[in-house]
């Protein structure tokens, strides 16, 4: 059973016991039902108390259940909520450590809640596309207040419990236990003291209103539509809290049941519910258990300190790991120190670190010119020029120095990681770490497993992601792995968009209205035009059928390298990141276009939009034949973390499945047709024909 049921003398405990956060599954569910059933069955007993097993009281919904027949099967989260509601014995919620969506609903449905110092309190199911659907819309007004309420509903966002506690004319917790140790002890005494006590206090009862009633909901729904235009919940929970304000009790709970089930239905609801998921699906690899022994991570090394290098340096920094930087030349090594603090003091500057812990970090750090100095390290990570000859130079150097046990890691983009591995003695040791720009920033770390990556190495390095806070994502050996890869098709449709009739402006415009962040070509500016131009010159010498647009690499013979020259496909001003359209490279695409013979045409937006995603998806497809990534929704989790696809869409694999991959199919043949395209291309993957025949999706 995965709720317990003790007593203490009088006291019914109802004990939640479900790794890791006590999801209320069916079982839970079940449990407390029958143990509710016992406790009010016992003469012997006054009173119940509902608590938490381990690190939580509890996180809500068990996601192992999400999207099966169990998460609704009875009794149900609101029958069950009910069955509290109706006890004839007073039920007390002694809440600790965390209580989220359906725990914390469930602790609203108590006559009275107890709460220890330091819990995390939060109703994140905005966060998943939905609202709260057991109560939590209805009940949190009535016991916080209108305002404090909606705040929590539409940010998702925890909040510790001492700060609900000072809201004024709270009603949410009727004490706060000295520590979590008392707790228990605690409630017990609460629990006897209201023993007595009818009738029983019911949430549903307290009254709830707000004194500006329609002028503060308008309010809200200006500010809160202002900042989730993609995203249908966050509105959605301004009118449930509303209801709240307006109808009885129980109309209110029908509405916001039937606000809850529509955006189910949603395919923004059905991305991040995707999204939420394959986060947690990344971190495992299928012939890697999870007790597969760790090796310990306590010192690093860093080789190179330019913007990657110092970049990856303070990752570890602000985990509070010491972390040795190397670098061949003093001045090289100034700079990246010099860059470093420059990137804390703005954090400084901006309230967002205090200056205590930016010397703490600072403090972690040891500048060198010399490989004796990293000997003892437990992981280097390489982060020099995207050179096979360098990195050859580097990991022949530290196969000499480092300690036996090491891990060997390099942050190659593209390059052959068995090719680098082969220039050890220890390729069990060897992996890659690709960090994408800027390493302090951004969330994805791909993880590159060579041939003969050791098991231990790869659990390790996955543990080492979460503690710095990164998302990992696995990918086998290829030109470009996962990320890299894609991109490459993406860049070559967009280069032929140029060529047929578009402006760099106009292929950004409309990609960025689709959502992602940032288009092709102010991406390129931002990373550095010779980048791709260095790849492109090795890529199609190995492969000199592919054909690409040449424009780039005109562009790249003018020097406009992109925001470092103040020039790319863009202008750019001094000190300024504004993209500002360039005349000169409208002209000397038109000037191409007449070399090669080509007659512009006029493009859609939406013809734009499918090319570049489509390109996205169908080499991700030959990716999951390949083996060079084990699921589909490692390849969202690459897009989303690295990449800038929208979130709402759930990356590329998930929004294919939710046009429908027989129409995907249908737009790749008609690119196919396009002369001016590339035909062999657009052929569909085997994998995607196979899972249109069969009538499947990706995830």
């Amino acid at each position: 059973m995965n709720a317990h049921y003790t007593t203490h003398d009088d006291v019914a405990v109802i004990t939640l016991n479900n790794p890791p956060v006590n999801g209320l599954s069916l079982a839970v569910r079940q449990g407390v039902a029958q143990s509710l059933a016992q406790a009010n069955a016992d003469p012997g007993i006054v009173a119940i108390i509902i608590t938490g097993a381990g690190k939580a009281f509890s996180g809500g919904a068990d996601i192992r259940e999400f999207g099966t027949p169990k998460a609704i099967q009875e009794p149900n989260l609101l029958s069950l909520i009910q069955a509290i509601e109706h006890s004839a014995k007073p039920v007390v919620a002694a809440i600790h450590s965390v209580a989220m969506g359906g725990g914390l609903e469930l602790a609203l449905g108590c006559h009275y809640r107890i709460a220890a110092l330091g819990c995390k309190v939060a109703m994140p199911e905005v966060k998943l596309g939905l609202i709260p659907g057991a109560g939590g819309t209805q009940r949190l007004p009535r016991v916080l207040g209108v305002e404090a309420a909606l705040n929590m509903i539409v940010s998702g966002e925890a909040v510790p419990s001492e700060v609900l506690a000072g809201v004024a004319q709270q009603k949410l917790f009727d004490s706060l236990a000295t520590s979590q140790q008392s707790l228990l002890e605690e409630a017990i005494t609460l629990a006897r003291e209201k023993a007595s006590v009818r009738p029983l206090p019911l949430v549903r009862l307290l009254p709830c209103q707000h004194p500006k009633g329609d002028a503060y909901f308008q309010f809200a729904r200006n500010m809160v539509g202002a900042m989730s235009k993609h995203y249908p919940a966050p509105l959605k929970c301004v009118d449930a809290v509303e209801f709240a304000t307006q109808k009885k009790f129980e109309e209110g709970m029908a509405l916001e049941r039937e606000i809850f089930l529509n955006l189910m239905l949603t395919p923004e609801c059905r991305a991040l519910r995707h999204v939420f998921m394959a986060e947690r699906a990344a971190s495992k690899i299928a012939d890697v258990p999870e007790d597969t022994p760790r090796r310990a991570i306590s010192q690093v090394a860093v080789i190179g300190a330019g913007t990657m290098g110092g970049g990856i340096s303070m990752n570890f920094l602000n985990a509070g790991i010491p972390v040795t930087i190397l670098e061949t030349q003093q001045q090289a090594l100034d700079r990246g120190l010099a860059t470093i603090r420059k990137n804390y003091e703005a954090q400084v500057a901006k309230g967002k670190l205090k200056q205590d812990k930016y010397e703490q970090r600072m403090a972690l750090l040891k500048p060198t010119l010399n490989y004796a100095d990293i000997k003892d390290a437990d992981l280097v990570i390489e982060a020099v020029f995207e050179e096979m000859g360098v990195k050859e130079i580097v990991f022949r150097k530290l196969d000499e120095v480092m300690k036996p046990g090491a891990i060997l890691a390099s942050n190659t983009s593209t390059l052959d990681l068995n090719k680098i591995a082969s220039f050890t003695t220890r390729a069990q040791d060897v992996v890659g770490l690709h960090f994408f720009s800027p390493a302090n920033v951004m969330k994805l770390l791909e993880v590159v497993r060579g041939e003969k990556t050791a098991k231990d190495v790869l659990a390790t390095v996955m543990a080492m992601a979460k503690t710095i806070k990164k998302t990992a994502v696995v990918s086998g050996v290829c030109d470009g792995f996962i990320g890299n890869r894609m991109i490459e098709q993406y860049s070559r449709q967009a280069g032929f968009l140029l060529e047929e009739g578009c402006t760099p402006a106009q292929v950004d415009k409309a990609i960025e209205k689709f959502g992602f962040a940032m288009g092709p070509f102010r991406m390129s500016d931002l990373a550095g035009n010779d980048i791709g131009w260095a790849i492109r010159k090795r890529r199609y010498v190995e492969k000199p059928t592919m054909r690409y647009s040449k424009t780039a690499d005109l562009l790249c013979e003018l020097g406009r390298f992109g925001q470092k020259t103040g020039a790319g496909w863009y202008d750019y001003k001094p000190g300024k990141r504004d993209a500002l359209p360039s005349q000169l490279v409208v002209d000397m695409i038109d000037q191409y276009r007449k070399q090669q013979g080509i007659s512009p045409r006029k493009i859609s937006e939406e013809e734009i939009v499918q090319r570049l995603v489509y390109a996205l998806v169908n080499e991700a497809a030959r990716i999951l034949e390949d083996g060079i990534a084990a699921k589909a929704s490692d390849i969202d989790m690459v897009y989303l973390t690295g990449y800038g696809f929208p979130l709402w869409r759930g990356g590329p694999m998930q929004y294919a499945d939710t046009v429908g991959l027989f129409n995907v199919m249908q737009s790749m043949q008609r690119f196919a047709r396009n002369p001016m395209d590339d035909a062999d291309f657009w052929q569909p993957a085997p994998l995607l024909a196979k899972l249109v025949a069969e009538g499947r999706t990706f995830n």
